[in-house]
């Protein structure tokens, strides 16, 4: 589960990183509050015997129905963050799933993996998170949305991150990674009809 939060609030911080409008110290409060939400929520819903089992539960979920997802707005509130200054998509939602991450750009768009476990390091990891973050910029800057779906396949460079310490660490640019759909063969979550 540790692995798994934290490549989804990286993959959060990085969209939000794209726009710039908060600065250091708020965007790692933000971070830091929004991973233990994270724990808090997921802990009595981890099933690693089925991943599959409480997608719906684990899922961050942003569209026209609902602006605000409540884990973000909660880690928002408490990291004193407004916001509307996260700068993130107007329709993305993301599954936390024992071994896999997933995301979808858009409600018409199909998902994909953003991270991957095996209970190995993955070095490919920064690269594949880069790539998913460089869709989203490019969705929510096209202005796009269900009704108009649109993608520019073109990965575009994103600086390194710059805490030397830091587990998600990349020192190349970025190549459009291979899209892995898991080891339930697709990364189609059970919520993505809702």
């Amino acid at each position: 589960m540790k692995d798994e939060i934290a490549a989804t609030v990286f993959f959060i911080t990085r969209l939000v990183k794209k726009q710039d409008k908060l600065s250091k110290h708020k965007m790692e409060k933000f971070a830091a509050k929004l991973t233990t939400i994270l724990f808090e929520k997921y802990k009595n819903h981890w099933y690693l015997d089925n991943p599959s089992r409480g997608q719906a539960f684990r899922c961050i979920r942003i569209n026209k129905h609902q602006m605000r997802d409540p884990l973000l707005e909660q880690a928002c509130v408490e990291s004193n963050v407004d916001f509307s200054k996260l700068g993130l998509p107007k329709e993305m939602t993301l599954w936390v799933d024992p071994f896999e991450v997933c995301c979808r750009y858009g409600e018409k768009n199909r998902p994909f993996t953003i991270a991957h476990f095996e209970g190995e390091e993955n070095r490919e990891l920064p690269q594949q998170i880069s790539y998913a973050v460089d869709r989203a910029a490019l969705d929510y800057h096209s202005g796009t949305s269900s009704d108009e779906e649109s993608f520019n396949k073109e990965p575009k460079a994103i600086p390194t991150v710059s805490n030397p310490n830091s587990v998600y660490q990349t020192t190349c640019h970025l190549v459009a990674p291979q899209v892995s759909y898991g080891a339930r063969g697709s990364c189609s979550p059970s919520c993505v009809m809702q």
